[in-house]
């Protein structure tokens, strides 16, 4: 039987909001308290033919557009971004209007940078329906648009007001994109909390068999984990660059196989590259990385990264949003509950870890 509605919040003064976490929370009226008139939802087809209806009847009371974007990465470009605009003036949406993302991360990031952008920032609520955005992009104000040189290169912070997370939406979910999110609640054990990697392991089984009780127990606590490193460091000038274990080598994945690898996966690969360099330089034991591979593997996520030049991957490196002097900063983990962000120089040792953890069974999904 699933827990009664959770809720926590993000900790930002003024610009503080709730994140609501239980079962058929999209039923619920209101959906979120003290709604403008005007509403933009921002969805897809897919997550429209489901939910959509749903969530238009619970905001009945409203004057809601619904734009549907693409349903891949693809979507999230300069050209949807532009066509979503275009929604919002065409139906002289003013300033106090607001704008609902229902879906993934690729509506979640576009929406809220529409939101972020449009008459110099407007309100924005976040309705995530896939285990990836519910427990990262959903959370903590990142908004961004891809560019054809690299992802998440044209963005802003821009906090929603709300965030209503229904875990029932997890039932329709494709596999493949419901392990991608189980490789987000990894990093947050990796990274800060020791004790929910070990609970994790534990309840990796309940896990994979989408069990209600454990789902919303790892939901809660990831989002509770995100919201504490946000709180303090909103716009990523420290702790907050934590979060993105194994993203670095993620990206550059997935911008050259965009078509074959998804965000998780790419993340899952990019983790043990990271754990696999500190073992290498004796900063992480071996014990660990092998615990991490072992539950990676579990969640049927992949923990060898594709086969690229080296050359290619430096130069997909160097573009990261993280890259300082030109020189990257990387995430790496010297313990299970402890990580630290650092700057490398060394290409010689990343090189060593990228290929002991490539293979060219890895080349597609």
């Amino acid at each position: 039987m699933t827990s009664a509605t959770q809720q926590l919040t993000v900790e930002l003064h003024e610009r503080s909001y709730p994140i609501d976490i239980g079962a058929e929370l999209l039923h619920r009226t209101p959906l979120f308290p003290a709604l403008p008139k005007q509403l933009l939802l921002v969805t897809n087809a897919p997550i429209n033919a489901l939910y959509g209806e749903t969530v238009r009847r619970a905001l009945a009371a409203h004057h809601v557009i619904t734009y549907c974007i693409g349903d891949s990465e693809h979507a999230k470009g300069i050209d949807t971004y532009a066509a979503v605009l275009d929604t919002l003036i065409q139906h002289s949406f003013n300033r106090d209007c607001a704008i609902i993302a229902l879906g993934g991360g690729v509506v979640g990031d576009l929406a809220g940078f529409v939101a972020a952008t449009y008459q110099r920032g407007v309100a924005f609520y976040q309705i995530p329906t896939t285990l990836l955005a519910q427990v990262d992009s959903s959370v903590g104000g990142k908004t961004a648009i891809n560019h054809s040189g690299g992802k998440n290169l044209i963005g802003a912070f821009h906090q929603p007001q709300a965030v209503l997370i229904d875990t029932t939406c997890l039932a329709s979910l494709p596999l493949r994109d419901y392990v991608c999110g189980l490789a987000e609640m990894v990093k947050y054990g990796i990274i800060a909390d020791g004790d929910f990697f070990t609970w994790l392991e534990q309840h990796s089984a309940a896990l994979m068999a989408r069990d209600p009780h454990a789902l919303q127990t790892a939901i809660y606590r990831s989002c509770a984990i995100k919201a504490e490193i946000v709180a303090k460091d909103e716009r990523e000038q420290s702790v907050r660059a934590l979060l993105n274990l194994g993203h670095t080598f993620g990206h550059a994945i997935e911008t050259e196989f965009t078509s074959t690898w998804k965000h998780g996966e790419a993340v899952a690969a990019g983790i043990m590259i990271a754990a696999t360099l500190m073992v290498q330089q004796g900063r992480l034991q071996l014990t660990d990385q092998q615990r991490i591979e072992r539950l990676l593997e579990q969640f049927q996520l992949p923990t060898r990264a594709p086969m690229m030049s080296f050359d290619r991957w430096q130069t997909l490196l160097q573009r990261d949003k993280k890259v300082q002097a030109g020189t990257v900063r990387l995430v790496v983990p010297t313990a299970i509950g402890q990580a630290q962000v650092e700057p490398w120089s060394d290409w010689q040792a990343i090189q060593q870890a990228i290929v002991s953890m490539s293979s060219a069974t890895a080349k597609t999904r």
